[in-house]
């Protein structure tokens, strides 16, 4: 098994899953783990997040139905994932990157050292930080985005829930991002990629609301209407429901300034602001 870039120590070595499996070495190279059952350990002990993972574990993981020696191939990959993520280790040496530990591995990579783990550690940051310190934190934790996470392992039951929750949170991500823009004075900012997110997302009643609010505090008030009118055709016709309670109050402010154009600015309507931020984050469910 060969590896590219220069030698790699455990605490430098790096691991993405925001898209498809990779690993690099500390200057930023890429570390060849093998082939795809090998890429597949290294992703199921990550999914783990260092706890063991018994082999037994693995084989059914791995397989629907194992085929003969299952267990001594999981060894086999193991054991050629160790060289190429410690090529310096001395024989015998334990690893102290990927563990043994009584009938199962242990994957130990630093804290920061994966892109899903660091991803989420960010946007909990911002969520403590001012609109316009938030804002570039998530843009820059959204970059790290390569795609689905797991994206080689689409099926892999093992992978399911973990997939799940991180598209959860990186389209939480995106609304946080847009809602600090918005905060921050700079909605036109967020108009095209939000535009962008209900097209792809229809269901998600928070990025119709941000969208209008987006549109409604860049003077745009037609274009607001437009969306929120958009919007209740969509939950309409694909869930069958009308829009929540956030959605139509917008919609009764949005005519409302239609009718009494020198009641409120739309640029400027600190009511309509204050109603679509309480309104989003209400809907947003508090992270453990």
């Amino acid at each position: 098994m060969t590896t590219t870039g220069s030698p790699v120590s455990g605490a430098a070595v790096g691991f993405g899953v925001l898209g498809p499996v990779e690993c690099r070495d500390g200057a930023g190279l890429p570390v060849r783990l093998g082939g795809p059952r090998h890429r597949e350990v290294v992703a199921r002990l990550l999914v783990a997040r260092r706890r063991v993972v018994p082999v037994d574990r693995l084989v059914a993981d791995l397989w629907e139905e194992p085929p003969p020696g299952a267990t001594g191939a999981v060894r086999t990959f193991v054991a050629e994932v160790r060289r190429a993520l410690e090529p310096g280790r001395r024989p015998r040496t334990p690893s102290r990157l990927l563990a043994t530990e009584g009938l199962g591995y242990v994957l130990r990579p630093a804290p920061g050292a994966v892109d899903a783990w660091h991803f989420e550690a960010e946007v909990a940051r911002a969520a403590g930080l001012a609109p316009a310190d938030a804002a570039p934190v998530l843009d820059a934790a959204l970059a790290t985005c390569r795609g689905p996470a797991y994206a080689d392992f689409p099926g892999a039951r093992w992978a399911h829930a973990e997939r799940a929750r991180l598209a959860e949170l990186r389209l939480h991500a995106v609304e946080r991002r847009a809602d600090a823009l918005i905060r921050s004075g700079a909605p036109r900012e967020a108009v095209w990629d939000l535009d962008a997110h209900v097209a792809e997302h229809p269901w998600r009643e928070d990025g119709w609301h941000l969208l209008a609010t987006a549109l409604l505090r860049s003077g745009r008030q037609g274009d607001a209407l437009g969306v929120l009118r958009r919007a209740r055709r969509v939950l309409a016709d694909q869930l069958g429901a009308d829009p929540g309670p956030g959605l139509a109050r917008l919609e009764r402010e949005v005519l409302r300034q239609a009718d009494h154009p020198d009641e409120a600015a739309p640029a400027t309507g600190d009511e309509v602001w204050s109603s679509a931020a309480a309104a989003y984050e209400g809907s947003v469910p508090a992270r453990s």
